[in-house]
């Protein structure tokens, strides 16, 4: 119960356009225990659901590894023996891997946003998962049988250790892992295994896209422009105003406290452009606004050569790029 409760109030990501057409209750995981079946059948959140398939997923994979092995999978052997007519040893072998199948669920519900068409909700609110997500879940199915094959084959040594035998009976050979192999050649008894991706999907029309991007091309262009207005609206407030016209009346003050006697008489013009300006460009443009007290656009200007700056910059600049009367 603890368990499933950290996971109850995180918020699932569901591409923008998703948004109105999902219920309120499919914005958070959500409780484990359904109120359709008291239990987690029957989920009524998306999260649950996936859930469900993925310990479906899992179930079939440890009651395969148990057959190739010739147990048998009702065998009551640990923690799952309180109910009649369960395939209690199946359950047993699935509990070392839930941990890390829920892993790789949970990350993928934090990193990746959900798509409203994957999900159907019956009359009674049972979700349901479509066709497309359960095919991509189920690329998790092989690598759940990598990992429960080692648990399936410890538990076939063990009872093999505890039985009457003659000692002319071999040492269960291990088909799922090859881990008798591998220990002969010296390699780990446990290989690393690789999960699947989840799909990559658009965070405003849910459509899949490359890794490397959080929106599709027309997403993109959508979220630049209202970016855009935004930062304009900003730009164009009484605050932003205010501001822009106190620093353009310090610079104007600046202009008329400044005299051209303050300015060296080997730094002429002809030098600045050709010495002192070629050698902004290897000067960060944060640089050259701190020195000035300028805006970014502005010193980006001026370490371009687009813009020539008052003379009373030109010594700081001078100074920035190592020009002096000796060179």
């Amino acid at each position: 119960m603890c368990y499933f409760g950290a996971w109850r109030n995180i918020e699932v990501l569901w591409p923008k356009n998703d948004l109105r057409k999902i219920p309120e209750r499919w914005r958070l995981v959500g409780v484990r225990q359904s109120p359709l079946s008291g239990g987690p059948r029957l989920a009524v959140t998306p999260v649950h659901a996936m859930i469900n398939y993925c310990a479906a997923l899992l179930e079939s994979e440890s009651r395969l590894a148990l057959s190739a092995l010739g147990l048998l999978p009702d065998l009551g052997l640990g923690l799952h023996t309180d109910r009649p007519n369960r395939d209690s040893l199946v359950f047993d072998v699935c509990e070392p891997v839930r941990p890390q199948l829920e892993n790789w669920l949970l990350a993928w519900v934090m990193r990746e946003p959900l798509r409203r068409a994957d999900f159907f909700e019956t009359g009674t609110g049972n979700v349901r998962l479509m066709s497309h997500l359960c095919s991509k879940l189920s690329e998790i199915a092989p690598t759940l049988g990598k990992l429960v094959s080692p648990w399936a084959e410890y538990v076939m040594r063990t009872l093999w250790a505890g039985t009457l035998r003659s000692k002319s009976d071999r040492i269960p050979a291990t088909h799922l892992t090859q881990q008798h192999r591998r220990e002969a050649k010296r390699q780990p008894s446990f290989p690393c295994i690789d999960t699947p991706r989840p799909e990559h999907v658009c965070r405003g029309c849910g459509k899949q896209i490359r890794a490397a991007k959080s929106y599709c091309s027309a997403c993109a262009r959508a979220v630049t422009r209202k970016n855009f207005r935004a930062g304009r609206k900003v730009a164009q407030g009484p605050e932003s105003l205010a501001k822009r016209s106190l620093t353009q009346r310090q610079h104007k003050q600046a202009i008329q406290n400044w005299k051209s006697s303050d300015l060296p008489g080997w730094l002429t013009r002809d030098l600045y452009l050709k010495q002192v300006q070629p050698a902004l460009v290897s000067v960060a443009k944060s640089r050259i606004g701190s020195a000035l007290g300028v805006s970014e656009p502005y010193s980006s200007d001026i370490r371009a050569g687009k813009r020539i700056p008052h003379q009373r910059h030109w010594l700081v600049l001078a100074q920035l790029v190592g020009v002096s009367q000796a060179t």
